[in-house]
This record gives C-alpha cells, structure tokens and sequence, in this order.
C-alpha cells in the first residue's frame, strides 16, 4: 500500500472495536512520532499512552461525549511542556553530544541562535510553539498509523484544563495540547466506507 492508498483509507473513527492493539504495534507508532520533525529538534513535549480503563473512565466526563476515548484501545495525549528557556536548549545540547560524539562547543553559535530565538518570544509565544511541535508529532503518528492500517481519531474538543488536572500535568510541567484514539474501527461504523472529503489539489495548493 503506497502513501496516498493509506491516507485515502484513514478516516476519522466514530466507534471502535473492543480489540485491543499489542504492545509491540502501540510502541512502534508512539516510536515514530518520537522520529517525527520539530523545530530547532527541540521536541517540547511529551507523549502519554493510557491505557488504563479506570483513567480513560475519568477522562470521558471531560471529553464532550466522544465514547471513543474509553473504547478504543489506547488513548495517546500529547502534551507540550510549560516551561521554556535556555534549558529547553542545554537538554537538547546534552543529547547532541551524547548522540553524536561531538564537543559542545562545535554547535556553540547555534546554541546561542537558538536560546536568542526563544527568549524574543513572549510567554505566550512559547506555549504556542511547544503545541505547534506537539502537532507536528501528531501528524507523524496519524501517518505512521495510516501506514500500518491502525485506525485512529485526533481529538482536539476536549476540557484540555481538566485532562490537565486528571493526568497530573501540571505536576509534570505539561499542558495537554491533543489526543489520539488508537485501535480498530468497528463493522457498525458507517463512516468507515464513506468517499474521503477533500478539497481537490488546485482549489488547496497554490504554486507560485
């Protein structure tokens, strides 16, 4: 299956089967959203797989009637840190080295480009960009997903403050920024077999 043959079958699940997803097919896909593209590498996020039944329990009072989120096999939350700095680039520096082999001094004009980069930006601007990183992540594993024919639903219409306050992220540093269920779409979901609903490619894309 090429690429557009696994984007045109992905579709936005409405209701999953009760099959769970093994462990090796969770950890590939959250792997591959860990490979996905960030700006400056800088990966200002987390990424939370629940599985537990009791927390996705708890979740779904918050989550605005999406069932799905306690059906589907695994609920992936990701979440952008809070708190942006020079040590958002230092922790980045220490896997460069540790990655690489290289001094830190070698990429010493960069780290500064980048520390300056982030410190002309509000606080606000911060957070934005932490979830803009988390949603390019998103997109890698709704891809990946789409790759394996694992089915999926991104979610962003959810009480992100009480996902929040349920999970403990604050705790953590972390604000929730989307959430993915993960799983198999079941044979009552109508929507499954529906034509895909795009714009055609001249209407979307303007070449210059």
């Amino acid at each position: 299956m090429n690429i557009h043959e696994a984007l045109d079958w992905r579709y936005a699940v409405r209701e999953f089967s009760p099959e769970k997803l093994n462990s090796y097919t969770v950890e590939t896909l959250v792997d591959a959203a860990r490979k996905s593209a960030s700006s400056y590498g800088l990966q200002p996020y987390k990424i939370l797989v629940v599985e537990s039944k009791a927390v996705r329990r708890d979740l779904l009072a918050y989550s605005f009637g999406q069932q799905k989120v306690l059906d589907c096999s695994h609920l992936i939350v990701f979440a952008a840190q809070t708190d942006i700095g020079d040590h958002t680039v230092d922790r980045y520096v220490t896997q460069f080295v540790k990655t690489r082999g290289v001094p830190a001094d070698d990429i010493s004009g960069y780290v500064e480009h980048m520390k300056q980069a982030l410190a002309a930006k509000s606080q606000a601007e911060k957070q934005a960009w932490a979830h803009q990183q988390a949603y390019i992540a998103l997109g890698t594993l709704l891809t990946a997903a789409a790759s394996m024919r694992i089915d999926t639903c991104p979610m962003t219409g959810f009480d992100h403050t009480a996902y929040d306050e349920v999970l403990g992220l604050s705790e953590l540093g972390l604000e929730s920024s989307a959430i993915v269920a993960l799983g198999y779409r079941s044979a009552r979901d109508r929507t499954s077999g529906l034509p895909k609903v795009r714009f055609d490619y001249d209407e979307l894309v303007i070449r210059m």
